[in-house]
């Protein structure tokens, strides 16, 4: 795990400015993916917990999306490069460096947390995990929005990411492993690319169900 890490981070901290400068006002174009963050910050705003934590949130252009919408947002990111340009675009919100797969919240502390094409660079073995983790983090009824590439085939496929190693997923396999760890999926749009990898657009919607919590508490 650490080693997938180490190279994620030292491959974004490499590529700030650049990667900045091409996704910072990418949505405008993205109506799928803009009206799916809008959808949940609407439902987020509905829990009556505001706080949402943007996992994974790069320069911290979705950060600040969030919080134009109504939440109480805030921006997680693996690489200290990324968090020090977000905190320089947006100086009013926070960003911290931290893992996804330990996020430095309390128990069931969010309403929402936002995962835009972050997990993307996480081996198949390690993502179990990882969404147990953004479960933990969620209120009863809060939220996850991930978004991903997506396969047709019936497993993961690893591919050369422009920054670093990346994997697709099935939609259903991808929605099984967020029902493992206890995040019903409500909501799905799967989508023709918009690259020319050939990967479908996956935008899951998924809610913390109460048997978590009552699981955790046992």
């Amino acid at each position: 795990m650490v080693e997938y890490q180490d190279e994620t981070r030292a491959a974004y901290d490499g590529v700030v400015e650049l990667y900045a400068s091409m996704f910072a006002n990418r949505l405008e174009t993205h109506t799928f993916s803009r009206n799916m963050i809008g959808t949940f910050a609407e439902l987020v705003r509905g829990t009556g917990n505001p706080r949402a934590a943007d996992v994974g949130c790069g320069p911290g252009h979705l950060t600040a999306m969030l919080h134009d919408l109504g939440l109480d947002a805030f921006g997680l990111d693996l690489s200290p490069a990324m968090v020090d340009h977000a905190r320089r675009a947006h100086p009013a919100l926070q960003f911290d460096e931290a893992r996804m797969e330990a996020l430095p919240v309390e128990d069931g502390a969010l309403g929402g947390v936002l995962a835009h094409y972050s997990m993307i660079h996480t081996p198949p073995g390690e993502l179990p995990a990882l969404l147990a983790e953004q479960a933990r983090g969620l209120a009863p009824g809060g939220l996850l929005l991930v978004s991903f590439f997506a396969t047709d085939g019936p497993e993961p496929v690893r591919f050369d990411h422009k920054v670093t190693p990346a994997y697709s997923w099935p939609a259903d396999r991808f929605a099984e492993l967020l029902g493992r760890a206890g995040l019903v999926t409500f909501a799905r749009l799967l989508h023709d690319p918009a690259s020319e990898r050939g990967f479908l657009d996956a935008h899951l919607l998924a809610r913390k169900s109460e048997d978590t919590v009552e699981a955790t508490a046992q």
